[in-house]
């Protein structure tokens, strides 16, 4: 998604022209339409003309629209997304009030007006328009001296670093230089990868080289790690997949992605997160069902105690026609986010996302019991009887 526009006001009103480029760009776009928003983009109109004899034809003729949002209908199979609603702006072909329904197309810019722009929706923008939210894939192609750092999307590779350094060649009963110039090179390398690699959207990392290089990198990497105390590579250290390329330049990485290894490894590493966090619930539901919760009345129990970690949400519950139900489930995930809890935001397309909307949607892991609200409730029955 290109983001060509913002223009938002204090209040958080304004708009937003965007150009959708791939097809799960529709999908964004789908989260981000609303009911009673203004959508402004190019369509096509069958136009009734009359001749000067009386004779009437139609043409169709392309013309751009702005429409107040009655109905949106999205097929994920064709990735076609068809908005419906009544024309709010002069237009020479269609008259103020006429209804018109507008098929989004890939790379055709729209411009989206909101009234309210809230939090999850500005967090989706910028989702959709950040190559490295959709890159959960990153590369390190390396050979001795020169390494590229990059970022695989689902249509493009981003280089996001080109570490170079001069090695000397090993001496006869000298190796020193050899390996203090080797070092350092290992060195910019691992900084680069902590500078350019979100590790907390990032699932694999593949290290490709020739020979081996990647062996003694990784090694060197995580020995300086535990010196360190680095956490954030050794907490990522089972996300480090080592593979064979011919070289250390770009085009290598190809044959890298080729490998059997790394398909089986990379096959939906999106999903794979979601995939955790829901098993990590089902397994505390399980095992401490004081710990985890689901319904919203329960969750937002357990947010009024500060008590969520990890917060589980469909994003279907954001598409909720009652603004005030939508604005509900807002405010719990901002209020997650500032008491330093995680929230994960699980695709209704995926089948991790069905399964937590047979959860009502909404589900929390919890940092400590919270036995209070059960206590309640046994409580409440028993005065009733």
């Amino acid at each position: 998604m290109k983001l060509v526009r913002k223009d938002l006001e204090k209040d958080n009103a304004g708009q937003v022209t965007l150009i959708p480029e791939e097809p799960e760009d529709m999908w964004h776009t789908y989260n981000l339409l609303q009911v009673g928003d203004s959508l402004r983009a190019s369509t096509i109109r069958k136009v009734q003309t009359e001749s000067a004899t009386g004779s009437v034809g139609s043409n169709r003729i392309r013309t751009t629209l702005t429409l107040c949002v009655e109905a949106i209908d999205f097929d994920s199979q064709a990735c076609q997304l068809r908005v419906k609603g009544t024309n709010i702006q002069e237009n020479e072909y269609v008259k103020m009030g006429a209804y018109h329904t507008i098929e989004l197309e890939p790379n055709r810019q729209f411009t989206l007006a909101k009234k309210q722009w809230d939090s999850v929706v500005l967090e989706r923008i910028e989702q959709a328009c950040d190559p490295a939210w959709s890159a959960d894939v990153a590369a390190v192609v390396m050979q001795e001296g020169l390494a590229h750092v990059c970022l695989v999307t689902p249509s493009m590779t981003l280089t996001r670093a080109k570490v170079e350094v001069n090695i000397p060649r090993k001496r006869k009963g000298n190796c020193s230089q050899h390996d203090r110039a080797l070092e350092r090179f290992y060195e910019q390398v691992a900084q680069a990868i902590q500078r350019h690699i979100n590790f907390e959207v990032v699932k694999c990392v593949l290290v490709a080289s020739p020979g081996f290089v990647r062996e003694q990198f990784c090694d060197y990497m995580f020995q300086q790690a535990v010196k360190t105390d680095n956490k954030l590579l050794l907490e990522n250290r089972s996300k480090f997949l080592q593979v064979h390329s011919s070289s250390g330049h770009k085009y290598a990485l190809k044959e890298a992605l080729c490998d059997p290894a790394v398909t089986s490894r990379l096959s939906d590493t999106k999903a794979a997160g979601e995939v955790k966090a829901l098993d990590d619930f089902y397994k505390m539901l399980q095992h401490e069902p004081d710990r985890a919760f689901y319904g919203l009345k329960h969750v937002e129990k357990a947010n009024e105690a500060m008590a969520i970690d990890t917060l589980l949400i469909s994003d279907e519950l954001f598409r909720h026609q009652d603004v005030a139900t939508r604005a509900r489930y807002v405010k719990l995930v901002d209020s997650v986010r500032e008491n330093m809890g995680t929230v994960r935001i699980f695709s209704s397309l995926h089948v991790s996302g069905e399964q937590l909307g047979q959860l009502t949607g909404v589900a929390a892991i919890l940092r400590f019991p919270v036995a209070e609200l059960s206590d309640q409730e046994d409580e409440s029955t028993s005065e009733e009887d």
